[in-house]
């Protein structure tokens, strides 16, 4: 079987094991179905998932000139606590930026190599931790926008790590530290406008688990670009990543807007 489509991140639903789906065309992908499978990947070109023209992706899916003007890829996406919309000030657009930052925001501890902390809408929980192949997340604080949110994580990443070290969680080497432990000795570091929001009564961890037949013992990244062709079989899939039998990776996410072809063999 084929299927043409515009490269975008796997949509995922939290079951006993991650269900992963990708959109192809008019229809979708249930990946765990393909667990054993070969697939070919096919590069065929980009189009940006702004303006949906045929040029070269940039960044996030987008080309060069969308990824510098659209306000969904703004600095306070990746820095939360450059965020403004609260004090009624724009950045790139004020109307989508408080869609997006004057909601409900979390402040998480995850356990996807080390213990990391990180930020996420409260709307994209568990998705978020999905997508960044953590095995057990905890809520911190739930605060009311994203600039707090923003603030509340640099403070802690003082004291806990904010980065994952991807290729270990790939390889599923994950440390055993005890979330809710590490919760209690950051709750002193908490700013001061974060302290209220505490979620003193809520201690309960979120395990999840990924269809992953065989770990990668080493890891080679596939750069479509450069290969335009690759086949393999899939042996799992974690985080936004697809894993093969022959230790080759495929970060989706990291190629959005990547037009190609995939052959089901």
């Amino acid at each position: 079987m084929q299927y043409q489509t515009v490269l975008k991140k796997m949509k995922t639903e939290l079951n006993y094991q991650v269900q992963y789906y990708l959109d192809v065309e008019n229809d979708f992908l249930v990946l765990n179905q393909l667990l054993d499978k070969n697939i070919e990947l096919s590069f065929e070109g980009y189009q940006c998932l702004c303006c949906g023209k045929e040029k070269k992706i940039f960044r996030q899916g987008f080309c060069y000139d969308c990824f510098y003007n659209s306000a969904a890829v703004g600095d306070w996406i990746m820095k939360p606590e450059l965020s403004t919309a609260h004090e009624d000030i724009e950045d790139r657009d004020l109307d989508y930026e408080k869609s997006v930052q004057l909601q409900p925001h979390i402040v998480y501890l995850a356990l996807s190599s080390n213990v990391k902390v990180g930020v996420t809408r409260k709307t994209q929980v568990p998705t978020r931790w999905i997508d960044q192949g953590a095995s057990k997340a905890i809520e911190i604080v739930e605060v009311p926008n994203r600039y707090l949110a923003g603030i509340t994580e640099v403070a802690l990443k003082e004291h806990v790590a904010d980065k994952t070290s991807w290729q270990k969680m790939l390889k599923n080497e994950i440390s055993t530290d005890d979330l809710i432990e590490a919760r209690e000795k950051l709750k002193q570091y908490l700013p001061e406008d974060a302290q209220p929001y505490f979620l003193a009564n809520n201690g309960k961890i979120t395990e999840i688990n990924y269809p992953v037949l065989q770990y990668p013992k080493k890891i080679k990244s596939l750069n479509l670009e450069k290969s335009h062709v690759y086949s393999g079989k899939l042996k799992g899939i974690k985080g936004q990543y697809l894993l093969f039998e022959d230790t080759t990776v495929f970060n989706v996410r990291n190629n959005e807007g990547f037009r190609v072809i995939i052959t089901i063999k």
